[in-house]
């Protein structure tokens, strides 16, 4: 990989010591449900609005929708990066119309400087710049997610010239009422 990774923005060490406030997708679901001591229920749905491009092309779709009713149930969806807002924020109309008791919204990363919508975020990680991240669950053309650090990816391999990759797999915890990172 070398020659790919142009930075690592978060090492393994900094990824950790954020576990017990917060856990980036499959990752960071992984990692907050270890964390958690109160019975949890996870589902998984995953949205689209990239396809393979590395821009959105604003239409949402679903790709893998949930297997759980959430009606009446407190819902927390978590996701790996928040960039544009644009899909979160469908995301979030979508699981609000299917009548949740609640619905907040945890994020591993959040890009303030790429949000084109505002989306309440109740629980953020990190903060960071416009960077093409990977790593931690993050991929580029389903690359990289292993890595056990967040870092940047070299302009070379995707080109240097398009916005990062927010594809994502929104896991979502429900219920008992009271969940609360």
């Amino acid at each position: 990989m070398g020659a790919d990774l142009a930075e690592v923005l978060i090492t393994p060490e900094r990824l950790q010591s954020r576990i017990a406030e917060l856990k980036g997708a499959v990752m960071v679901m992984a990692d907050l449900a270890r964390a958690m001591r109160l019975p949890v229920q996870m589902d998984w749905m995953a949205v689209s609005s990239y396809g393979s491009g590395t821009k959105s092309s604003g239409v949402v779709r679903i790709l893998k929708d949930l297997d759980c009713d959430i009606t009446d149930r407190h819902v927390l969806v978590v996701e790996d990066i928040v960039d544009s807002g644009l899909t979160l924020s469908w995301l979030v109309r979508n699981l609000q119309s299917r009548g949740p008791a609640s619905l907040q919204v945890c994020a591993l990363l959040r890009k303030p400087s790429a949000a084109r919508v505002d989306v309440e975020v109740a629980y953020t990680g990190f903060d960071i710049g416009d960077a093409f991240v990977i790593g931690y669950g993050l991929d580029y053309a389903e690359r990289y997610r292993n890595l056990p650090f967040i870092g940047t990816l070299a302009p070379h391999v995707y080109g240097g010239h398009d916005g990062p990759v927010a594809e994502g797999t929104a896991p979502v915890a429900g219920d008992p009422p009271g969940n609360t990172l």
